[in-house]
């Protein structure tokens, strides 16, 4: 899906693969990332596929999603309410209340202002910043994508000054799905593959749990 132009509300909802690219037309003469492009609730139950969009998304942007990867330039409140999965790529700001109820997947936001933090329900995740330069490049990596899909000035921007504006990515990282993935690379330092991993790492984060409930 490729549309020129602006969306309503719910862009992709349900969305289960492929890819949706959203931007103006070329004879727009507005800064597309301080204009809003799309409505509320995009990616509301979405599992899986692409999206890019060039500017900004009104309130909700991905609630309950479950396995899209996603780039936009900026959204309105409550971003990533209750997400279980996926990757989301915010080049901009953010509403208020964001990641509340957030379980699973990871948000990367471009936090010029450092400001993010006070934005942030932290109740259920940790903010963060890249663990490693391999992290650094996935994401640069979706934004090279996103750039190339949508001609995106922002993005541009962004990927010409690199080196500047990787610092300013904050991670948005939940604390039990961060603890799953800690699991699960011990498992598969041990030598365990596929379901097995997956049932050793299970086991040890019911333990973790156990001890952190038992003081």
């Amino acid at each position: 899906m490729d549309p020129r132009g602006d969306a309503n509300d719910y862009l992709g909802k349900g969305l289960s693969g492929g890819r949706i690219i959203l931007f103006p037309p070329k004879t727009s003469t507005f800064a597309a990332e301080e204009n809003i492009i799309t409505g509320n609730v995009a990616l509301y139950g979405a599992t899986s596929g692409e999206v890019f969009i060039r500017g900004m998304a009104g309130e909700r942007f991905g609630v309950r999603n479950s396995g899209v990867n996603a780039v936009v330039e900026a959204i309105g409140d409550h971003g990533c309410e209750y997400m279980t999965g996926g990757k989301v790529v915010v080049l901009g700001p953010t509403g208020r209340n964001f990641a509340a109820g957030m379980s699973g997947g990871v948000a990367y936001i471009l936090d010029e202002s450092g400001s993010f933090p006070t934005r942030c329900n932290q109740q259920m995740v940790g903010i963060e910043k890249f663990e490693d330069a391999a992290e650094a490049e996935s994401v640069r990596q979706m934004i090279q994508r996103h750039c190339e899909l949508t001609q995106s000035q922002r993005a541009a921007k962004i990927l010409s000054l690199w080196a500047k504006y990787s610092t300013m990515f904050v991670k948005v990282m939940p604390q039990d799905h961060k603890r799953m993935l800690q699991c699960i690379k011990k498992a598969t330092e041990q030598g365990l593959t596929g379901e097995e991993a997956m049932n050793a790492a299970f086991q040890e984060n019911t333990r973790s749990l156990a001890r952190v409930g038992g003081g």
